[in-house]
């Protein structure tokens, strides 16, 4: 890790929310943060002003924005999270994925991590509404990887929009791999960002199996809207043990998880 990189394994489970939430949005306001979260003003101010103190993000007048180097640098720190982690996921998913399968490879950087274990899975057929992951595939020499229409969003090169789910819709994959941004009371996989859930919710309509990814530091963590129901999963790969609240949830709704 870079030394002028903020480690975010100190952070609370709600100061990472508010972190994750600035990342996708690159703006946002006290009262809509207290609101969210079912706090005072005042609460919230002083998560901002202890998340600025750590170079996390930068407090304004009346909310919290990305830190000095702006989106680049939100998804820069996004890559120090977890990295081992992460990497044990990749390869977990690689050792599921067979030679010669349909794959949807959802954004963000626990995903460009499944991608790097499977760059040399023979026959692979990849889709990605993820302008990183295709990077990823082509500067290893793996070319023929269909890039999603759409419109660019936030600093990993995400795809959303009609354009994007238009193209999903026209491919039957084996596979949809996605990412997430922490889950519900009851297992569910949820995220911040609506439209990246629109594309999601597209790629999974079209998947025979759901993999959806996620690292410790997601288990606490909720998210503006739910993905799917927990049940629409058919795995969850994990870095570590779930929560005992997860593990009872998943239990409940029978969904299954792997520790990778």
């Amino acid at each position: 890790m870079s030394p002028s990189a903020p480690d975010t394994e100190t952070l609370t489970p709600r100061q990472r929310q508010i972190l994750d939430l600035v990342q996708e949005l690159g703006f946002t306001t006290i009262e809509t943060l207290a609101e969210r979260f079912g706090v005072s003003a005042q609460t919230v101010r002083r998560e901002i002003i202890r998340l600025q103190a750590g170079n996390f993000l930068q407090r304004f007048h009346g909310g919290a924005g990305l830190a000095s180097g702006g989106i680049r640098s939100a998804y820069a720190q996004k890559l120090t999270v977890s990295p081992r982690g992460k990497e044990r996921i990749g390869v977990a998913v690689a050792r599921i994925v067979p030679p010669g399968a349909s794959v949807f490879l959802d954004v963000g950087t626990t995903v460009e991590a499944a991608a790097r274990a499977l760059i040399n899975k023979p026959g692979l057929r990849v889709v990605t509404a993820s302008v990183s992951v295709a990077q990823i595939f082509c500067s290893h020499g793996v070319f023929d990887v269909v890039v999603t229409g759409g419109t660019t969003r936030g600093a990993n090169g995400s795809l959303v929009g009609q354009a994007a789910i238009a193209s999903i819709m026209g491919f039957r994959f084996d596979y949809a791999i996605i990412g997430l941004g922490g889950f519900d009371d009851d297992g569910a996989p949820m995220d911040f960002d609506l439209e990246k859930i629109a594309v999601r919710q597209a790629a999974m309509s079209r998947a025979r199996q759901s993999l959806a990814l996620a690292d410790h530091t997601k288990f606490e963590q909720t998210g503006t809207a739910r993905v799917a129901p927990p049940e629409a999963l058919s795995l969850v790969v994990v870095d570590a043990e779930p929560t005992p609240r997860l593990r009872t949830s998943w239990e409940r709704s029978g969904s299954r998880w792997l520790v990778a």
